[in-house]
């Protein structure tokens, strides 16, 4: 610093009034502290006194309160999960009874409907055997996260869920020709019920059995242009077939019953077969019914006679790879293992045919084990294949109308 720098300061600083010392006083620094531990000491015997005894000094003696209560046995068991039953209006805004009429029978079907708006997709979803349209209502939340003008169509198939058939049926006909007639029917008689105009575009999603049904319908190549796509969830041709051998020893270590429908919830739980319990609660309750007239405890059976299904298991599932390639349309293929792909789907995957995503850590219930990872896969294959996102050139004949040259 200059001479000229330290007087302009100096002049500066004499013109500042002066500060007074900070006088430090003993005394009342003691005495501040000694009213500071005696409201600490207490404010501790005022908690004590009110709360557990877990503040008080190692080496004294703890003398519980009247309301205390600490050795009284706690009330219930807050950390056991609810098995609670969740109902179908959290998910969907109607349900739809859709009545039918052959020669021989009439078959009212119910679905559960979201209706898109707007120009939004339809995801029309099937689900597997033995199993019912509101096994896919966790999916329908998470779809409709993302997109939230999204509309889910999921039907009953017929011995499944609230679909009736009358007169009742000793041998119901489950084969998959059926089953395709019937989902189309839904569509159908929805669009009427709706009035809609036409068809929204669809996405197509079937789990297990329900994945040979849409495929079937997607080959059919009946919904025209106004399928987008299909998924299909954990089923192919190979494995499937291969599962079938096992089925009837698998149905034989299933419950026969239970004695209320939350133990119809917890076994799902507990057994892995589902392993979501917001799912779980959700679907069960629709594969269940309470038989009154059984002499028995275990009043809640199960409403679909999966061993009486078995004349139909191979027709199911035979040719199911090569209409899956075959169909018109974006094609996403599900599953919990790549051990599942057959050598026509490994060929197919490795020429580029179709989408595959691979959850490892889901059960064979994919959509209801992982809905949130499920709905990014399917809303991101809804995207890829959307043609409203297209713009196409103009037609040749258009432009020579307007007197354009070409």
């Amino acid at each position: 610093m200059s001479d000229l720098q330290r007087a302009f300061a100096k002049s500066r600083l004499t013109g500042l009034p002066a500060i007074p010392p900070v006088m430090f006083d003993e005394a009342e620094e003691e005495e501040q502290a000694d009213r500071l531990d005696t409201e600490l000491q207490q404010q501790d015997d005022d908690s004590s006194s009110a709360s557990s005894a877990s503040s008080a000094s190692s080496t004294g003696t703890i003398i519980p309160s009247q309301n205390q209560k600490l050795f009284a046995r706690p009330q219930g068991s807050p950390n056991k999960r609810t098995m609670d039953q969740i109902p179908w209006t959290t998910y969907f805004e109607r349900e739809l009874f859709l009545e039918s009429t052959s020669e021989s029978i009439t078959i009212t079907h119910h679905a559960y409907l979201t209706s898109p708006v707007g120009t939004a997709p339809l995801f029309v979803a099937h689900h597997g055997a033995g199993s019912s349209g509101l096994s896919f209502a966790a999916l329908t939340a998470e779809i409709r996260k993302r997109l939230p003008s999204a509309g889910i169509l999921s039907l009953d198939a017929r011995g499944h869920g609230s679909t009736q058939v009358t007169p009742e049926q000793t041998i119901l006909d489950l084969s998959l020709e059926t089953l395709g007639a019937d989902l189309l029917s839904v569509i159908d008689k929805t669009k009427s019920k709706m009035g809609w105009k036409e068809l929204p575009p669809m996405i197509l999603i079937g789990h297990s059995l329900g994945g040979a049904v849409v495929t079937d319908v997607a080959k059919g190549g009946k919904l025209g242009i106004a399928v987008l796509g299909y998924a299909v969830l954990d089923v192919v041709e190979g494995s499937a077939i291969d599962a079938l051998q096992s089925m009837q020893t698998y149905l034989s270590t299933r419950p026969v019953g239970f004695p209320s429908m939350e133990s119809g919830i917890e076994w799902h739980i507990r057994s892995r077969t589902i392993r979501n319990s917001i799912s779980a609660r959700t679907s069960v309750p629709a594969l269940l019914r309470h038989d009154e007239e059984m002499r028995s405890s275990r009043q809640w059976t199960w409403r679909t006679d999966l061993a009486a299904t078995q004349p139909f298991w191979e027709g199911w599932f035979v040719g199911l790879s090569k209409k899956f390639l075959e169909a018109r349309g974006g094609k996403l293929l599900l599953l919990a293992g790549t051990d599942r792909l057959d050598k026509e789907l490994t060929i197919g995957q490795m020429q580029g045919k179709y989408a595959l995503q691979v959850f490892p850590e889901a059960g064979h219930f994919i959509h209801e084990d992982l809905p949130e990872k499920t709905a990014m896969v399917i809303v991101d294959f809804y995207k890829r294949n959307d043609r409203s996102a297209l713009v196409l050139p103009p037609k040749v004949s258009d432009m020579l109308r307007t007197g354009k040259k070409v």
